[in-house]
């Protein structure tokens, strides 16, 4: 859920939609690594492309979609308020299509950019217009990019910020677009900033556990290339998702339950700001106390601050043995009570996946295969052989207590890969039962121990609806998510799946939860964020915002709500 690497999969996807451009990059673009090792030297980055499904899911979603491409008045700002006193983002917006005012970008600024990009610039509509566009969120704009930049160096970056902020024009930064609350949206037009060309490892420190990187490389590209030396890189979103954008939206995964989110995992940065600076916000030590901690401000600013151009990762060792456990349960609450036993029973588990009835149902359907269509809890236990055998009858004894049956495992890795392709491919599947549809996506997490309880009355509620809706969850932390699948076209449908959103999200604040576990805010969680946050923590926010971006270039509209002033 973040900014990936664009050209991970431009030509499996752009092939049915247009002609490629063929972009310049530097030569040896994914340049000769430094692996600082005792017996490892150096290599090339491997290739790697993206999944097969996501072109699938991609073309579902963007049938239903068009741009309105019309100047609006400005309402990213609480003083400047629609016709109807309603602001995009802000306390009680039921707007889907996100205004902004927008300005044309001067031809001199043009000039600028391609002096330093050269032939790694595009004012093509189809391509403005594929960035302005996220690939799998129903969330909108009025307007387009004015212009797509591929960077290819931090030097790069910092002219580029340093022009736009001269000219006051606004920058939103890109990968992949697979995030899915609007985080790639552009509003007010402006300069997209792509930074997938920018996919190096720069260096892997093997006796330290720890990796450089440059943020357009995603995280399944990275995994491949640390194999050779058992390591890998423990989160795991969506199959697109970059690790630029996965610090900007402070993203987690399966793993966050036993690995934690990206903020956990992250030791250090390189940020450029909207002036054009450069600042590494902490050392390659695992820990230090020297000063604010910048690191995990710029972890989760979605762009809002400035632009992400080096990261030092903390790697973990692949684990030498590992189980996965399936399990059916008679309803959610009993298969939530069973993640909550088993995380309270001290077991280190390392995956705990839930998915209702209707989710197996939709993967049934989609992929042929005849799974017990009930709700169903998966486990992934890893360590020695020992180690994982007694976990997982451990958890197959508590799952017996509360009404668990068709307790399976597998330790082959086919058999294990054939099981997790049930969770893999869950968006997807809901794509195929609903086609023609969009997905409204929740990200509600409570405190573990009201997790039955949000879920037993989420489930109610979704039951009671005419919508498609599927629950799955990141049972070990607290996190679920639903899919709510409803026709674009119909105003009725986009409403309902709204008015479902909106009360889990109320219902999970009155349990003292958030309204996104690991997706960010963007454009469309910014209406719950005073009431979970406090109208004093988001002015601090704000004053943060104006002192680092005083012009207001970086990803303007998204992250604080338009109504917060000081």
């Amino acid at each position: 859920m973040a900014f990936s690497s664009r050209f991970a999969r431009s030509k499996a996807v752009l092939s049915f939609l247009r002609p490629c451009r063929q972009l310049h990059s530097t030569p040896n673009s994914t340049a000769d690594v430094t692996v600082i090792s005792p017996v490892k030297g150096r290599r090339r980055l491997p290739t790697w492309w993206s999944s097969s499904l996501l072109p699938l899911a991609i073309a579902a979603s963007a049938t239903s979609f068009a741009y309105l491409n019309l100047s609006h008045p400005s309402i990213s700002e609480s003083s400047a308020l629609d016709s109807r006193d309603i602001t995009v983002g802000g306390k009680h917006s039921t707007e889907a299509v996100v205004k902004g005012e927008y300005k044309e970008v001067p031809k001199e600024l043009i000039s600028q950019l391609k002096t330093i990009l050269e032939d790694n610039l595009t004012t093509d509509y189809d391509e403005r217009y594929f960035h302005g566009k996220p690939q799998n969120s129903f969330h909108k704009a009025v307007n387009v990019p004015d212009v797509v930049v591929f960077p290819r160096s931090e030097e790069e970056v910092s002219k580029i910020l340093k022009s736009c902020n001269e000219y006051k024009v606004p920058i939103v930064p890109y990968g992949g677009a697979t995030s899915i609350e609007g985080h790639t949206l552009a509003p007010k037009g402006g300069v997209c900033i792509d930074m997938s060309l920018m996919k190096r490892v720069k260096a892997l420190h093997v006796d330290d556990m720890d990796v450089v990187v440059e943020p357009g490389i995603g995280w399944l590209e990275l995994n491949e290339y640390l194999e050779e030396y058992g390591l890998f890189f423990p989160l795991d979103p969506g199959p697109g998702a970059s690790i630029g954008g996965m610090c900007a939206t402070r993203c987690s995964g399966s793993l966050a339950v036993r690995y934690g989110t990206m903020r956990d995992n992250v030791i250090s940065l390189k940020v450029v700001l909207p002036n054009g600076d450069v600042v590494k916000t902490a050392s390659r030590a695992r820990k230090s106390a020297a000063g604010y901690d910048l690191t995990r401000l710029m972890i989760g600013s979605e762009g809002t601050l400035g632009v992400i151009t080096e990261i030092t990762l903390r790697l973990q060792k692949i684990p030498q043995h590992s189980v996965v456990a399936v399990c059916n349960f008679p309803t959610v609450k009993d298969a939530a009570d069973v993640a909550i036993a088993t995380m309270m029973s001290g077991i280190q588990v390392s995956r705990v996946e839930l998915l209702d009835e209707v989710q197996i149902r939709a993967i049934n359907m989609a992929n042929g295969k005849n799974l017990t269509e009930a709700p169903t809890l998966m486990f992934e236990f890893i360590g020695t052989e020992a180690y994982t055998r007694e976990q997982t009858q451990i958890v197959q004894q508590i799952a017996s207590k509360h009404n668990g049956s068709d307790f399976m495992f597998a330790e082959e890795p086919e058999a294990k890969k054939e099981l997790w392709k049930i969770r893999k491919e869950a968006l997807w599947a809901c794509y195929a039962m609903a086609p023609g549809h969009e997905a409204m996506i929740t990200d509600v997490c409570v405190p573990l121990s009201h997790l039955a309880e949000l879920i037993s009355i989420s489930k109610k509620e979704l039951d009671a609806s005419s919508l498609l809706c599927t629950v799955i969850a990141h049972a070990g932390d607290g996190n679920f998510h639903t899919c709510i699948m409803f026709d674009p076209s119909n105003e009725d449908q986009r409403r309902e799946a709204e008015r479902l959103n909106h009360f889990m999200v109320h219902s999970a604040l009155s349990m003292d939860g958030t309204c996104t576990g690991e997706h960010g805010v963007g454009t469309g969680k910014m209406k719950y964020l005073e009431k979970e946050l406090g109208i004093e923590a988001l002015q601090t926010m704000k004053r943060i915002k104006k002192t680092l971006d005083p012009n207001d270039i970086m990803n303007p509209g998204k992250l604080i709500p338009p109504h917060v002033c000081f």
